[in-house]
């Protein structure tokens, strides 16, 4: 059978194309999990504007391009799997989760981090890609452990990292510093064989 060949500018046109088309990384029944692109940021910034008042004090998502940039750049990280929550209806960004600080070895663990946006809340689309995530972190990454560290009075959060089989494992005074202070939080837990 011979070799077809086939110009150059096509190929390269047909990279291009295939290269600008999001990662879908799981889909589920309203949501799929792909990675974030640069060419998000309008979309993303607009949407975090407008959850200001949902995210404060929990959570201080990216707020200019130059933060979004560093967050896609990270989020596709040996050490991490970035993941914007999107409607299977019109491709809109509901929510974002990520694993971060993923370690192998005889760890293979991660933590959890996630936030939703105003126009979605309440309607359990957080809860699902929340789930696809964890499907992704046991079965296609094969973690053992993920790690969910949570504001004691984020009480969405908790709901939601409860609903998902998380179990509560301890207190954490004074852990993460967001927006400028440090704040106490609940590790919550889930394991591959939960």
């Amino acid at each position: 059978m011979g070799w077809i060949s086939t110009p150059r500018a096509e190929v390269d046109s047909a990279l291009m194309a295939k290269s600008s088309e999001p990662e879908i990384l799981r889909t589920g029944k309203r949501v799929y999990l792909r990675r974030p692109r640069l060419a998000d940021a309008r979309e993303f910034l607009a949407l975090m504007e407008a959850s200001r008042r949902l995210h404060r004090p929990w959570v201080q998502p990216p707020g200019d391009r130059k933060a979004f940039g560093l967050y896609v750049q990270h989020a596709s990280s040996p050490r991490a799997v970035g993941c914007l929550i999107c409607l299977r209806e019109d491709h809109a960004i509901a929510g974002v989760a990520n694993l971060t600080e993923i370690v192998r070895g005889v760890f293979q663990s991660a933590y959890l981090g996630f936030y939703g946006s105003a126009p979605y809340v309440g309607q359990g689309l957080m809860r699902e890609g929340v789930g696809l995530v964890l499907r992704l972190a046991f079965q296609d990454l094969k973690l053992h452990r993920v790690e969910a560290n949570v504001q004691p009075a984020n009480t969405r959060s908790l709901a939601l990292v409860k609903a998902l089989g998380f179990k509560k494992e301890g207190y954490s005074p004074r852990y993460l510093k967001i927006a400028g202070r440090w704040r106490d939080h609940e590790r919550w837990t889930r394991l591959a064989d939960d």
